[in-house]
């Protein structure tokens, strides 16, 4: 059974930092791709960041140059680095893994930006 578990979501004024990571367990395979969404309140879940097995990244328009996706491929793990905050990022981000066309989430962790 296969298990996303995100860590390091929190509370962060507006141009500070904040780093996210999740593990991927469960599985003999990787997960590809990998990475991020994001749901504000009343919005629906959009595309934060993603990442692929070779590196090959894609990023929204309002996180590119501020964000940045990595991963471990090895202990099949991914983290997004975020800086200069806004209110804006403010939301429950969620890791996903992609799997066979399968889509695996975790349970999402909450990050708010205050202003």
């Amino acid at each position: 059974q296969v298990q996303v578990v995100e860590s390091g979501g929190g509370l962060v004024q507006a141009g500070g930092s904040l780093r996210l990571s999740c593990a991927v367990s469960g599985t003999i395979f990787s997960c590809n791709p990998m990475g991020w969404y994001r749901q504000a309140p009343g919005k629906q879940r959009e595309l934060v960041a993603t990442i692929t097995g070779d590196g090959t990244t894609n990023y929204a328009d309002s996180v590119k140059g501020r964000f940045t996706v990595s991963r471990d491929n090895a202990e099949n793990t991914v983290s997004l680095q975020m800086s200069s905050l806004k209110p804006e990022d403010t939301g429950v981000y969620y890791c996903n893994c992609r799997q066979f066309s399968r889509d695996y989430w975790g349970q999402g962790t909450q990050v708010t930006v205050s202003s």
